[in-house]
């Protein structure tokens, strides 16, 4: 059984759409960030950095050893969740690192640069010219490098569906919170559309 920390936010998504779609028995412990939660001193020691989400494996892969294991960061827990799993993560090796490489981009362009435009957008009591036209400028610029790979393969790591698309599709599901249109990158559009008929995609976004 997986102890999974988390709240409704796209991070929080990546790793509930991963255990659904994995199988993996787990149970959602809500943290709610809309009430600093994630600062409880419980939740220190699961995550060091305060941040959902986060997970404690009770019964981890032999590699990690016999007692329960944590970790934070929702990019290394999808691939713990792959590893212990074998799913989701090409075995084939240029898969494999094309889609660790999605999963880098996201983890550092796609979802900081689209929260920076949500921020700004969105919840900043004074509406900063600067920084809007700044975040959705790059916002626009990252549509356009995910429209242009998605031109050419099905899924971020070529023909397999993988955690790199799991870790991007939560954010793109936001497209209107941060002010993109997803007409404008059909590409996007489509394989946007074919994960969110997936039924664990649809199990994972309801959890909490």
């Amino acid at each position: 059984m997986i102890d999974f920390y988390t709240w409704g936010t796209p991070n929080g998504r990546k790793v509930s759409v991963m255990l659904e779609e994995s199988g993996l028995k787990y149970q959602a412990f809500p943290v709610n960030i809309t009430k600093d939660e994630q600062f409880d001193p419980d939740f220190l020691k699961v995550n060091p950095n305060n941040k959902i989400p986060a997970i404690v494996d009770h019964e981890p892969p032999a590699a990690y050893g016999t007692k329960p294991y944590s970790v934070f960061e929702s990019g290394a827990i999808l691939i713990y969740l792959a590893e212990k799993s074998g799913q989701f993560l090409p075995k084939d090796a240029p898969a494999r690192m094309q889609a660790l490489q999605w999963l880098m981009w996201q983890m550092g362009g796609f979802g900081p640069m689209l929260g920076q435009t949500h921020h700004f957008v969105r919840f900043a009591k004074e509406k900063v010219p600067y920084a809007i036209d700044r975040f959705t400028t790059e916002t626009q610029r990252l549509y356009k490098v995910l429209d242009g790979h998605l031109a050419k393969n099905e899924f971020l790591a070529g023909k397999e569906y993988s955690i790199a698309d799991m870790a991007t599709l939560p954010w793109a599901a936001r497209h209107e919170w941060h002010l993109i249109d997803l007409a404008a990158y059909p590409n996007v559009k489509r394989w946007y559309d074919l994960l969110m008929a997936r039924p664990g995609v649809q199990r994972g976004f309801e959890v909490p």
